[in-house]
């Protein structure tokens, strides 16, 4: 069976984080495997509060996974300090597997950076370069390229900046008020756009975190990237417009809107 591994932190409420990695991992067919960085008290309504993970005990967590059952595809989330990066970068690049996603989380959708400059320095110079694809939303890449991005021709100067200065693929992520449900992959063979339909849902918690564990699911499996890319919307897509609704703030998606067989009846 196809193994991937989701390192990122934990959300009680289910609809982002480590529980989002897992269950859209799953239902793509793939083993999912995790790797905590820090406890969360979060909610649709927002979070409240944040417990990290020790180094040292991170390390042997990850440590316990790829001694054992290596990963085919690794997705990289949420990580709050420079020394956890530290110790995802070396391991990384002790083990090498096949496929590393980075979504770099580094902007909350208040707009609030949630890293600290070095962490920021960290996650550029030991982990960026290590990853197959990156994928930033908006503020993000205009925090890694530098640049501000009010249009599509932005989006494709950021990603290709970013790329270049990386030496990785990167989907730069439409929204915020920018080229909406519209994604820009820059390769150095060239820009593929993927045009998404915009899904009038509110409930939107978890979409980077899912999208971009779709994508390692997909990798995993072989599939080239612009195809895991597409695929990966495709199925974004679909867990959007299921329509659920649960809690009082941006509720999450229904990441098994798409499970069959005699089990389907409990979605």
């Amino acid at each position: 069976m196809v193994t991937a591994l989701t390192i990122a932190g934990s959300d009680p409420s289910g609809g982002a984080g480590i529980q989002a990695d897992i269950k859209t991992m799953t239902v793509h067919g793939v083993y999912a495997m995790s790797v905590i960085t820090a406890l969360t008290a979060q909610n649709t309504t927002g979070v409240t509060g944040i417990l990290e993970v020790p180094p040292d005990f991170f390390a042997q967590q990850l440590e316990s996974i790829f001694t054992d059952i290596p990963p085919q595809a690794v997705k990289v989330g949420m990580v709050s300090s420079a020394p956890l990066i530290r110790v995802i970068a070396r391991v990384l690049a002790q083990y090498r597997p096949p496929h590393i996603v980075v979504d770099p989380v580094m902007v909350a959708t208040s707009g609030a950076r949630v890293l600290s400059e070095e962490a920021v320095s960290t996650l550029k110079a030991e982990l960026l370069p290590l990853a197959e694809v990156l994928t930033p939303n908006i503020p993000e890449a205009e925090v890694l390229s530098g640049m501000s991005i009010s249009s599509e021709s932005d989006m494709e100067a950021a990603a290709a900046a970013i790329g270049s200065t990386y030496g990785c693929a990167v989907l730069c992520k439409g929204g915020h008020q920018v080229s909406t449900a519209n994604d820009c992959l820059w390769q150095p063979s060239g820009v593929k756009w993927f045009r998404g339909r915009r899904i009038d849902n509110p409930n939107t918690h978890g979409t980077g975190c899912t999208l971009s564990s779709a994508i390692a699911s997909n990798l995993a499996k072989g599939k080239d990237l612009e195809r895991a890319v597409r695929e990966a919307k495709g199925y974004l897509s679909g867990a959007l417009g299921a329509m659920l609704d649960l809690g009082r703030g941006s509720g999450p998606m229904n990441h098994a809107f798409a499970v069959s067989g005699e089990y389907a009846d409990t979605f």
